[in-house]
């Protein structure tokens, strides 16, 4: 990342599109164009993984795999994969939310049909993708098993029985098209001078094809259960804390063998991304621990992290991908330097700024050069929803005067120019920021869960002149063009 830039982070799902949730296809290529449109160069987004609980891509069943429901339907009926009937099966005219419990209904049944009238054809392409991709195989044999006894591992018989072929032949067949899919849209954007910056989730889901293959990997009991899950204390995201319940890594007991895996996983984000954000980044130097079967975050504790030696392994094993170290919550002297001493670009969120009675980090005028300035991230409220309902009117009327916010230009292009204004490399803003809008359209809500929380949806109509003509201007205005 060299030289000043700027980007927009709006996730794969809020894609424009017919079939209730956004895909790899026509809005993502019509977003691509935006950007360039808009004098962008980056394009962030939320992990590519299968959702999970609560339908988040942070507790997905897979670290590796490609979310089915960002195929792109069109493409596999022009691929004669789909029938014209089948195709329009799948519309669903919701715009502005992604519908689910359409998706989880619908979509797999419609993706079998695909896989019954190509799969012998996509059998030489699924040969192949299996060879690139190590992990193909434990995941396609758990989600054969998830499938066949519709229950997580917890509940699975001992020793679990043989996975059905041709439900492993299915689940290959769409990490296959998957993945040619996004290959080809992350060359669409490339070569357009759109680089792409994934996200990777530090840990995984108990639920997952790793915690059940790779059980060494992670702090298990006698019976193969968590015996310690994560969370954070309380923070400026939850005033109680935040109790996720993920395994955590046997850093200590495993350490070779975490390692080892952890750069398989940069090596497979590298063939994804050109940058990627590392979330919750401060747990390589300390995280924290709750007990197994304690629901309450604030009973947990600190532990230590495997520190920069995972750092320099990860470096020296893909030195040509990019890292931004998610650095937000509560950090201590030590954790700060630790964070410093990788070397790492972290996160200044203009949200957080805005303190009336003293000095932030994240004031613009303190950015320094070696971070990425974001106007707001998916788990923050919108920069207009934190400015009309969640700030102080003291906090208010300073960001207001700091950024010298204007009803009649929108409050969103104000705080858009701030991210763009400070000395960091890279300024990104989701796109609702872009847009100007409110609580109705924020990505996630921390700490809870429902159909408003990685649901909202952009349409297409927003791709528009007029906005990427102003989004052009304050870029070039900043000279991050």
């Amino acid at each position: 990342m060299n030289g000043r830039s700027s980007g927009i982070l709006l996730p794969v799902f809020s894609l424009p599109g017919p079939y209730g949730v956004g895909s790899l296809g026509k809005g993502a290529r019509a977003f691509v164009d935006f950007l360039v449109q808009a004098g962008q160069h980056y394009w962030q987004i939320l992990p590519l993984v299968p959702p999970g609980d609560a339908d988040s891509p942070y507790m997905s069943p897979s670290s590796f795999a490609g979310n089915p429901y960002f195929i792109d339907l069109d493409a596999l009926a022009e691929e004669g994969l789909l029938t014209p009937d089948e195709l329009a099966s799948a519309r669903r005219d919701t715009p502005d939310r992604v519908d689910y419990a359409f998706l989880r209904k619908t979509r797999l049944p419609l993706l079998r049909r695909a896989y019954a009238r190509g799969g012998d054809a996509w059998a030489a392409h699924t040969s192949d993708f299996v060879k690139a991709a190590p992990w193909a195989g434990d995941y396609a044999r758990f989600a054969a098993l998830r499938a066949q006894l519709d229950a997580p591992p917890s509940r699975w018989p001992s020793p679990a029985p043989e996975p059905d072929g041709d439900e492993m032949g299915f689940h290959l067949f769409l990490q296959t098209i998957f993945f040619r899919q996004w290959f080809a849209l992350r060359q669409y954007a490339n070569a357009r001078g759109v680089s792409i910056i994934g996200d990777l989730p530090i840990y995984v889901s108990d639920d997952s094809a790793e915690f059940w293959a790779r059980p060494e990997l992670f702090q298990v009991d006698g019976h193969g259960s968590p015996s310690a899950v994560a969370g954070v204390p309380p923070d400026a995201f939850s005033a109680t804390g935040q109790h996720w319940g993920n395994p955590l890594y046997d850093w200590t007991g495993h350490r070779e063998e975490v390692f080892s895996w952890w750069t398989e996983r940069m090596a497979w984000a590298a063939e994804l991304y050109d940058v990627v954000r590392i979330d919750h980044f401060r747990a390589f130097h300390t995280y924290w621990s709750i007990p197994a079967g304690d629901t309450v975050a604030l009973n947990g504790h600190w532990e230590p992290g495997p520190g920069m030696e995972l750092i320099e392994r990860i470096q020296a094993a893909v030195p040509t991908l990019n890292i931004i170290a998610e650095d937000l919550g509560d950090l201590d002297a030590d954790a700060l330097s630790f964070l410093q001493h990788s070397g790492l670009p972290g996160m200044k969120v203009l949200v957080y700024a805005f303190d009336s009675q003293g000095e932030s980090a994240y004031l613009p005028h303190n950015c320094p050069t070696d971070s990425v300035a974001y106007t707001g991230t998916h788990d923050t409220p919108t920069f207009v929803q934190w400015l009309f309902d969640e700030a102080s009117p003291a906090d208010r009327d300073f960001a207001a005067d700091y950024l010298r916010l204007r009803a009649d230009e929108g409050f969103g292009w104000g705080g858009v120019a701030g991210a763009w204004s400070t000395a960091s490399r890279l300024a990104i803003a989701p796109m609702q920021d872009v847009l100007g809008l409110g609580a109705d359209a924020r990505t996630n809500t921390p700490g809870t869960t429902g159909p408003h929380n990685w649901s909202w949806r952009v349409r297409e109509a927003a791709f528009n002149g007029d906005v990427a003509a102003k989004l052009r201007h304050i870029t070039h205005t900043y000279r991050r063009g």
